[in-house]
């Protein structure tokens, strides 16, 4: 990825095979696009990719052969941030302070969350493909400067 100032990452999670127009359009402009798993499709990943390079991970719902390909976690570094990527939070057997992850996305619940936890940033977009748990759909910007991280929740209508 070319070296700037500043990065647009745009994250999400639970797409279960149905990814939104607005979803994309949201997207647009990102220099990165991080799926936390639960993609339902390869033709997610395929829509995704025209807008930006992907990084994905493997949710508890892909079972179809082409997911064997994907990773349970992954780990990102981008600009002066590493970020530790997987679908459930519950099952990262890792402390992220002592790894020195800056940030720490996940998704599975499908609860919209930022919080900071002993300096770390943990992230879960929420659910990008339709209202689930009585959520509208959602995702996640996540601007980077420096080893600076703002990350902001983006509620859809549904």
């Amino acid at each position: 990825m070319e070296e700037k100032d500043r990065y647009q990452i745009g994250v999400i999670s639970d797409t279960h095979d149905n990814i939104r127009e607005d979803v994309l359009d949201v997207l647009r402009g990102s220099d990165l696009i991080i799926h936390a798993g639960d993609i339902g499709g390869q033709e997610i990943l395929e829509n995704l990719e025209r807008i930006a390079p992907v990084v994905a991970v493997r949710g508890n719902m892909d079972c179809e052969p082409w997911t064997d390909k994907l990773p349970r976690s992954e780990v990102v570094e981008i600009g002066d941030i590493s970020i530790y990527i997987l679908h459930d939070l519950l099952s990262m057997n890792l402390n992220p302070k002592a790894a020195g992850f800056d940030l720490v996305i996940s998704g599975h619940t499908h609860l919209p969350t930022v919080r900071k936890v002993e300096g770390i940033l943990f992230l879960n977009p929420g659910s990008a493909g339709s209202n689930r748990s009585g959520k509208p759909p959602s995702l996640a910007k996540v601007e980077v400067s420096g080893t600076a991280l703002k990350a902001e929740i983006l509620l859809l209508k549904t």
